[in-house]
């Protein structure tokens, strides 16, 4: 277990560092003046000699690109993720402030995208052929072909601007101070951001548990259990679940990349204030330090819920804890030997 915990440290720290280095090195490369967008064409062009120089040296236009990736690491080790530039705030702070309302919003749609996935993947998958089945695959199809800000765009457009059910944007009402807002009024806000980010992430788990369910349903375990006289119900409550869990689990944890993934074009269409949204304000601005961070917190989110799925593995199936048991105790022996 040190071994592994030992292991599984030395990935993150690798990945940190990577991450970092490929932010940094992409936005320098990036054709984005962060003067001219952040200040202004027509403004940029009637500044001074001093002030703009004083701009360049506020936003570090013209510190090479080592030197400015040395003191942010330098920065980092120490715990200080540096200054937001475009919001003129500390990055952890930015951070904080919008993590809240992207989490929400995340989990919220892992859960739910997860559970419908798997109903509706075990549901098609044991009516193989049916119109069940075949209304499963459709919906899922179109899904998946439809990009995550049209389906944004659409629900937005029927269930908030044309119904009225929801509010156009925003994580809270407008002109209400943040200290007053009700959990009701969050949840209002909230729901139709999660509900756009859920239908979309159900097709991928809802395809893959069906393949999954037409393998189990056709291994001759389950074949011996019809011969039983065991009803449908009971094989799939019995047989079913155990061996379609473990890929389930598998598929709905590779969901969280692709959920933060969707959520800064949720966020961007509903204006709603959250890490997604922060993050194309940094890279339209150029605000290196403030899209580090966050890349930063999203590699953490994508590389804790893989590790999260691998000690699930062994808690929803015995025989890889066994397996790797006996993969050390061999290792041992021929040490030993």
């Amino acid at each position: 277990m040190a071994r592994y915990i030992t292991g599984q440290v030395l990935r993150f720290a690798l990945l940190m560092v990577a991450v970092s280095v490929a932010v940094f090195a992409l936005v320098s490369a990036s054709p984005i003046d962060p003067l001219q967008a952040n200040v202004g064409q027509a403004a940029l062009a009637n500044l001074g000699e001093e002030k703009r120089a004083a701009l360049e040296a506020y936003w570090g236009a013209n510190v090479p690109f080592f030197e400015r990736l040395t003191a942010w690491l330098g920065g980092l080790i120490q715990g200080d993720l540096g200054m937001s530039l475009r919001y003129n705030a500390p990055v952890a702070e930015v951070i904080a402030t919008r993590a809240l309302n992207s989490l929400a919003l995340m989990v919220t749609a892992w859960v739910v995208s997860g559970l419908l996935g798997f109903v509706l993947g075990l549901w098609a998958g044991t009516h193989r052929g049916s119109w069940a089945d075949r209304a499963v695959k459709t919906y899922c199809f179109i899904l998946a072909a439809s990009p995550t800000f049209w389906v944004a765009l659409l629900l937005l457009i029927i269930f908030a601007v044309w119904l009225g059910w929801f509010p156009i944007g925003f994580s809270q009402p407008i002109g209400k101070a943040a200290a007053d807002v009700t959990l009701l009024e969050a949840l209002h806000h909230m729901a139709l951001p999660a509900i756009t980010l859920s239908i979309v992430g159900v097709a991928n788990v809802a395809l893959h548990t069906r393949e999954k369910t037409i393998d189990v349903m056709a291994s001759p375990y389950v074949r011996f259990a019809r011969a039983r006289g065991e009803s449908q119900r009971a094989i799939i409550l019995h047989h079913g679940l155990r061996n379609l869990t473990l890929p389930a689990l598998t598929i709905q944890c590779a969901q969280i990349a692709e959920i933060f993934g969707g959520s800064v074009l949720v966020e961007q269409v509903f204006s709603y204030p959250g890490l997604g949204q922060a993050a194309v304000t940094a890279g339209i601005g150029g605000d290196v330090a403030l899209l580090a961070g966050i890349a930063l917190v999203s590699a953490a989110l994508v590389f804790g819920g893989n590790l999260i799925a691998n000690i699930l593995y062994g808690l929803v199936d015995p025989r890889m804890r066994v397996s790797v048991q006996g993969k050390r105790a061999k290792a041992g022996g021929e040490s030993h030997d």
